[in-house]
């Protein structure tokens, strides 16, 4: 069949153009493209492009493929560094159908010995935005995978104080191919960071099927982090793979590096699988230590709704008090933050040894993301052996508020059980603990004290307080309140309760024919609490040898006692240096001592009545007693009548 001449006019005249553009580019070559493309990038982007050396392009449809000699595009004025890109040769596939529609896409882009530095402004200015105030997000180009032999990869954020430089280089060591290796130095988020590592030679920035290879080592600040596995999408990753080990000073400086809200601790290492996934990832089966205590477990964060949420399944079969008393806030050795803190909970009271854990709390984080997290510690440990046992506490964090429900653990043959909350949306973080104790062994409550192995009495509990503050010392320090103890009947050693009534005879007996045990009607500590000082409304301790009755206070904000003890004796006793006991001093340490006073008047007596009579003397010295058992509920009425 003939076209018609017509035809052959029109096809001849709209080839015409684009043989005679391809007779040209034959003759005198691509380089005619250099001064146009050069052109068009400055006026777009106000920042000189040069491209050197003669342009290749290997035509196919639709990513033509070009090379380029010697290649620089400048940064923009406010930048730190002159160039943005320098790289002795170039390679770049362009994708010409997203070209057309206006946007650059690059599916492939090889640099030879390059210097790229990225920068973004305290402003927000992005250097890697090519429209001129560099604030348009869509104006950028998208690389897909990006082929580096050797050369430094710089970025610099001022607005979170970071500002890294890396040395990149290939070989042939790998059967496979070649290899990338990369050594970095400089700070991430104000943290000092040194890494190196090796991966592919290719770098899936925005691949988002195939996994990049890579194995590091990093630290940053004074955490140091071992991963080896696989990447897809470098730049914002889809997916991971990776086995870690980590080892740190404290998990509160894991922020800066995962973004997520961890308490102070003392120094810990851990090692498990890391797994990503579109907006949820997982460390796997981790075990490692916090302290002296061993941890294991899965957690998960999930960043698909409005807050990340991080859940937890956490076990311990051995878990130090110390380490414990640590992630509530007790101070982990910073003599600086220790200073602080003293200051913060007792400006004018001189100092001295403090208990309560006075490191304030970071709340200002916990609006970042929800948790859900549940620990569970099998036995505990501390150096005077407080018998705790069987940990199971659930940890919520929503919209700013903590709580812990429960919080179970075993103590003492009982049980405590509880609830604590802590609303951190304000300043000073408000808290509130309801918390019972149920049928706790007297004898293991005090294991330091030599009480005979028999020795039996059964504490049951409530603390209900509220309070603000920013620390442990502090809510405690400013909480109100009440706070009630029941020992019901039992036994005890005798002993024990001689000494405390400074019976002198009976002690000497029991010391030669050995302890025994007597009866324990009840005891009853009924306190009320204001502002952080207790007041006992009810301070009882009765056995069928002694009645101990207690007055006092106990300041929570200094750690400090002013509990007086006075003994009733049921049973005529000889020798009795029968004398209020008080009890001063602070927490840590606390100081017992007899009324001089009221045991000289009585020393003094004794000494006058023996010059009259030798056997008058043993007078003063003599406590009859009661002979009879106590009435508890009398006994409570009594005490809460005392002034």
């Amino acid at each position: 069949m003939t076209l018609p001449r017509s035809l052959k006019w029109i096809a001849g005249a709209l080839l015409a153009p684009i043989m005679l553009v391809a007779l040209f580019i034959a003759v005198f070559g691509w380089n005619l493209l250099r001064a146009p493309v050069e052109r068009i990038a400055l006026e777009k982007t106000g920042r000189v492009l040069a491209i050197g050396g003669d342009i290749e392009v290997e035509f196919g449809w639709p990513l033509p493929r070009i090379h380029a000699g010697a290649t620089t595009f400048a940064n923009p004025a406010w930048a730190r560094e002159k160039q943005m890109v320098a790289a002795d040769a170039v390679e770049v596939v362009i994708d010409l159908p997203q070209l057309l529609r206006g946007g650059i896409v690059i599916p492939e882009l090889r640099l030879k010995r390059p210097l790229i530095f990225l920068e973004q402004g305290a402003d927000g200015r992005k250097n890697w935005l090519l429209d001129r105030k560099q604030q348009d997000e869509k104006a950028r180009i998208h690389v897909g995978r990006l082929v580096l032999d050797q050369g430094v990869l710089g970025y610099d954020d001022a607005g979170r104080n970071t500002h890294i430089r890396a040395e990149l280089s290939t070989s042939d060591t790998r059967p496979a191919g070649k290899e990338l290796t990369f050594t970095a130095h400089g700070q991430y988020k104000g943290q000092p960071l040194t890494a190196r590592g090796t991966g592919g030679p290719v770098l899936g920035l925005r691949d988002t099927t195939l996994p990049y290879r890579l194995s590091t080592d990093f630290s940053l600040g004074n955490t140091s982090v071992k991963a080896d596995g696989s990447i897809t999408n470098l730049l914002k990753p889809a997916a991971m793979d990776l086995r870690v080990a980590l080892r740190g000073e404290s998990l509160a400086q894991l922020y800066p590096l995962l973004g997520i809200t961890f308490p102070e601790s003392r120094a810990f290492v851990s090692e498990g699988r890391v797994v990503r996934g579109k907006q949820l990832w997982r460390y796997e089966k981790f075990t490692g230590r916090i302290g002296d205590s061993d941890i294991a477990g899965t957690f998960q964060i999930d960043s698909a709704g409005k807050r990340r949420v991080m859940k937890g399944e956490l076990v311990s079969n051995l878990l130090y008090f110390s380490d414990l008393r640590t992630l509530m806030g007790a101070r982990v050795g910073n003599p600086q933050d220790a200073r602080l803190a003293q200051r913060a909970v007792a400006p004018t009271t001189p100092t001295h040894a403090r208990l309560l854990p006075d490191i304030p709390l970071k709340n200002e984080r916990w609006h970042r993301g929800d948790a859900e997290v549940t620990l569970r510690a099998k036995t505990f440990r501390r150096a005077k052996g407080l018998p705790l046992e069987n940990l199971v506490t659930h940890l919520s964090l929503r919209d700013a508020e903590l709580t812990f429900d429960p919080l179970d653990f075993g103590l003492a043959g009982g049980h405590i059980k509880g609830v604590i909350k802590l609303d951190g949306r304000g300043n000073p973080i408000l808290t509130h603990a309801q918390v019972r104790a149920s049928k706790l062994q007297l004898a293991k409550l005090f294991p330091s004290v030599k009480l005979p192995k028999h020795s039996i009495g059964q504490i049951d509990g409530e603390f209900d307080l509220a309070g603000s503050g920013n620390s442990v010392a502090r809510m405690l320090a400013s909480s109100s309140g009440k706070v009630g103890l029941v020992v019901a009947r039992g036994e005890i050693s005798q002993l024990m309760m001689e000494k405390i009534g400074l019976h002198l005879w009976e002690t000497l007996q029991l010391n030669v024919t050995g302890d025994k045990l007597v009866k324990l009607h009840c005891g009853v500590a009924d306190f009320a609490v204001k502002d952080g000082v207790m007041h006992a409304n009810a301070l009882i301790f009765d056995t069928e040898v002694t009645t101990l009755i207690g007055t006092g206070n106990i300041d929570l904000g200094q750690e400090k006692l002013d509990v007086t003890l006075n003994q009733k004796t049921k049973n005529t006793s000889l020798f009795s240096m029968r004398s209020p006991i008080h009890i001063r001093g602070s927490f840590a340490r606390p100081e017992v001592e007899v009324d001089k006073a009221r045991l000289t008047a009585r020393t003094l007596g004794a000494i006058a009545l023996g010059m009259v009579n030798p056997v008058l003397a043993l007078i003063p010295l003599v406590d009859t007693g009661t002979g009879k058992d106590s009435d508890c509920a009398q006994l409570v009425r009594d005490a809460r009548a005392l002034p």
